[in-house]
């Protein structure tokens, strides 16, 4: 079709015209952000922490007054933890994953102050730590029983060896050769030997541009058991039978000894769930604000187009009079929106690209990428032709006598 009449027709009709281009390129500008702020925030919420999440709860105890006894208390409630027929193993510690709380550590490869360290999340656990969260070594060994040593809140005990992730071990040595070689830490303020490399294990905070962000995979386990007013009972069940050993477990406790305090026992799934609501109701609320702009849009197109219908009828009707068939009509409008909603796909992608840009630098925001703003442009584009079709089919209806007289 011979576009140059449809321009000749837009210029007498530019405020029209502008409007739906505009609204088209600040819909599009917000909709490639939005979506790609979804996607991002789901693919945050699926990520691995490398645990068997399914079968792993957690059991956060403290102990009323001021017990001397605290490590017997503490072996006595893990005994009776994995006494149950339900549980495969338990172990007390600072953190786990999902928890958003926990240790960080300043992790290199000498004890040279000047050197540039790199962080990680500190986890204590003992030869039961990788069993019972499921990890999966892949290269060297567990812990000892005999490198364990215990640490309350009054003490710093040396890590003569820690186990690492892939991740952290591939920072520190690119090589690929971590195992057996020595790791500086500042918490412990001495040198580790790199003793077994897990393939995953994910640090307790979990925000998309948090302080967890900058290093969610470096973790470090070290051989200590936490002999605190306060603590950590990490449990891994059978499969099948982790509400049942949820119960249990807190109800074993409590028949040992009554001075103490639970504050909650949650799964692994349910700490998931809680630690990632914010990101779920995030990517739900932008989900409304795209629909609701785009149906926004559509009715603007449908709006502005049969106005511009009503104001052409004698046009419309001399078309048809000269020939004109009710398809050619359609087509006459749907290329007239084509070319508007081309115009605004075109600014509304650089808009997006700005939008992103300045989300960069104020809040560390990943780059957009590229895929999202063609994604977007073919949907606001197709959104229009499909907005448009009514009024064109109303304006090809209109009889050419009548649309005539209508002048």
């Amino acid at each position: 079709m011979d576009v140059y009449p449809i321009l000749a027709a837009m210029r007498r009709n530019k405020v029209g015209a502008i409007l739906i281009a505009a609204q088209i390129a600040v819909t599009l500008a917000i909709l490639c952000n939005a979506l790609f702020l979804i996607e991002q925030r789901i693919a945050l919420s699926k990520r691995p922490t490398g645990a068997d999440e399914a079968d792993v709860f957690v059991i956060d105890n403290g102990w009323v007054g001021q017990p001397t006894d605290l490590e017997a208390r503490i072996d006595g409630d893990l005994a009776a933890l994995r006494s149950l027929p339900g549980v495969v193993d338990a172990y007390v510690t600072n953190s786990y994953p999902l928890s958003d709380g926990g240790s960080t550590e300043g992790v290199g490869t000498d004890l040279d102050p000047n050197r540039a360290l790199t962080l990680a999340a500190l986890y204590f656990a003992g030869p039961q730590g990788i069993p019972t969260l499921g990890l999966k070594l892949i290269a060297g060994r567990n812990f000892t029983p005999s490198e364990v040593v215990s640490m309350n809140d009054y003490s710093v005990p040396k890590a003569p060896v820690v186990i690492i992730t892939r991740q952290l071990a591939d920072k520190l040595y690119p090589q690929g050769d971590a195992l057996g070689k020595p790791m500086s830490m500042q918490f412990t303020k001495g040198m580790s030997t790199i003793v077994g490399i897990v393939d995953r294990l994910q640090v307790p905070w979990v925000s998309a541009n948090g302080w967890g962000s900058k290093f969610n995979d470096n973790s470090v386990l070290v051989p200590f058991k936490l002999v605190w007013h306060g603590g950590h009972y990490v449990v891994r069940a059978r499969p099948g039978q982790l509400a049942a050993m949820m119960r249990a477990g807190e109800d074993k406790l409590f028949a040992i000894s009554r001075a103490r305090v639970i504050d909650q026992v949650r799964s692994l799934p349910q700490a998931r769930a809680d630690i990632y609501r914010d990101d779920r109701g995030l990517a739900v609320i932008l989900g409304v604000v795209c629909t609701a702009l785009l149906t926004v849009t559509s009715f603007g197109i449908v709006g502005l187009t049969s106005y511009w219908v009503a104001q052409r009828r004698k046009q419309i009707g001399i078309r048809r009079a000269l020939g004109a068939t009710r398809n050619g009509v359609v087509r006459y409008f749907q290329t007239e929106n084509l070319l508007i909603a081309t115009t605004g796909a075109i600014v509304g992608g650089g808009l997006a690209i700005a939008l992103n840009l300045w989300m960069v630098m104020s809040f560390e925001m990943p780059r957009l990428q590229f895929g999202y703003v063609i994604a977007g442009a073919l949907v606001v584009v197709v959104l229009g032709q499909a907005a448009v079709f009514w009024p064109a089919l109303r304006a090809a209806s209109v009889p050419p006598a009548l649309a005539t007289r209508a002048a």
